[in-house]
Formats: C-alpha cells, structure tokens, sequence
C-alpha cells in the first residue's frame, strides 16, 4: 500500500518548513515532485537534495501562489513536464496578527490573501487538470487554530484557516463525482524555521504543557504520513474530512 511510483505530487511552498518535510515524506514513497515557491535558490537546493538521496524526478517552478497569472504558468509548465498532476498540497501559510480591536485592513488582506484565497486560486486551476484525468487528490494545510479559537491574537489566521476547512469541504462535494477527493490536514505546533524560536520560548512551552497532550511540538516529518495516507490511491473514498495531527 502506499505506493507513488510514477505519481507526481505538487507542493506549494516547498522550499521550507512543512513543504520540505512533505517533499521527502512523498519522496521516500516513489512520488516525483512539483515543487512551487518565491525562492528560487531554496527550490533549487531542495530539488539537489531530494533528487541525490532519493534518485527521483523533482520539478520546480518560481511562483507566487497569491498570483493568479503565476499560478497558471507554473501548472501549465508542469503539465508539459509531467503530464499530469496526481496530487496538491496547498501548503500556502502566513500571517500577520494584532488585537481584533486594532487589526488593520491590510494585515487583514495580508493574512487572507495568503492562507485562503491562494488555496482556493492553486485549487481551482489544479482541479482542471484532474477533471480531465477523472482522479486527483486535494489536500489542504490548514490549522489547529481553524477548529478552535485562542487568546493568541491571531483572529485573521483562526479565521482564514477556519475557511480552509470548509472550502474543502464544500469543494469535496463538488468534485467527488469526478474522482477527485478534497481533504484538510490541521497541524498543532509544528517545528519549522519560522517556529522554532516561539515553541523553545518557556512562556509558550509553559502553554503548550496545559494545551498540548504530549507537552511537546512535533518532530520532523510527524504530518508525513497523513498527508501520504490522504494523497493516496488507497483513500480513495476519504473525502472532506478535516484530520488534525497534534
């Protein structure tokens, strides 16, 4: 089970954090790899070292998936590449937060620019490809925080992360009679360069402690495996279900 010999998986964001993990979790499976973000250099290095260790194919494409334009070249070069486009991983994550009463309007748009409308743009123009293949899978990054609320003063990311989880759901329904499932992981505390200094602050291991069974943050790769279970063949009638891993 759990085979991706000549599957090809997208990720968007690939050229860090969780994107990185994922792209050796799928490559240590056999998938061959579409790799998406705005460093150039970072995909190049990810795509050096996944291909040398794991003797796969890895493609990458310099894009902004907030883009629309840039969105298209990169599935339209990875289509002429590939062929096809077997899996999505909207990795897409970030944010700018404040009290609700002092948020503005542009670390609002910021935050939902990014975490929502990106997942829905990469979305919509990857489904059109697998409809034409009649099968896909959609798996989108989300949070926790999209099933929970928090005093973090993070209100526009609980809300856009919230709105992952039900665009999936409501696009799962919409594409499952064309053999494409649409699903959502939630992460908890993940360790990521953007994270590391937050999750080894006492203050935030003092939180996690009351919040967190296990009291720790993940290790690497801990979201691998349900992203490869949801991306598989085999999930083949697991769709619209928002699976946290925390």
């Amino acid at each position: 089970m759990f085979n991706y010999k000549d599957r090809v998986v997208m990720i968007t964001v690939a050229s860090s954090g969780l994107g990185v993990q994922m792209a050796h979790g799928f490559a240590e499976v056999g998938a061959n790899l579409a790799i998406l973000a705005r460093r150039e250099e970072r995909l190049k290095e990810v795509k050096e070292e996944i291909e040398s260790k794991y003797g796969l194919e890895v493609f990458y494409h310099k894009s902004n998936v907030t883009n629309t334009e840039d969105i298209d070249k990169a599935v339209t070069s990875i289509i002429n590449h590939f062929g096809k486009i077997d899996v999505l991983v909207n990795n897409a994550g970030s944010s700018k937060g404040g009290p609700v009463n002092e948020l503005s309007d542009e670390d609002w748009q910021f935050t939902m620019d990014i975490d929502l409308t990106s997942v829905f743009n990469v979305t919509r123009r990857v489904s059109q490809e697998m409809i034409k293949k009649e099968h896909g899978r959609i798996i989108n990054i989300a949070s926790i925080y999209g099933l929970l609320g928090t005093n973090q003063m993070q209100t526009a990311y609980h809300a856009t992360k919230a709105g992952v989880v039900n665009f999936s759901r409501a696009a799962s329904a919409e594409l499952a009679p064309k053999g494409i499932t649409v699903n959502t992981i939630c992460p908890g505390y993940f360790t990521t360069e953007l994270t590391e200094d937050t999750l080894s602050n006492n203050d935030f291991k003092t939180y996690m402690n009351l919040t967190v069974p296990m009291h720790r943050p993940s290790k690497q790769g801990e979201l691998n495996a349900g992203a490869i279970f949801l991306g598989s063949v085999e999930a083949s009638y697991v769709t619209g279900i928002a699976l946290p891993i925390d």
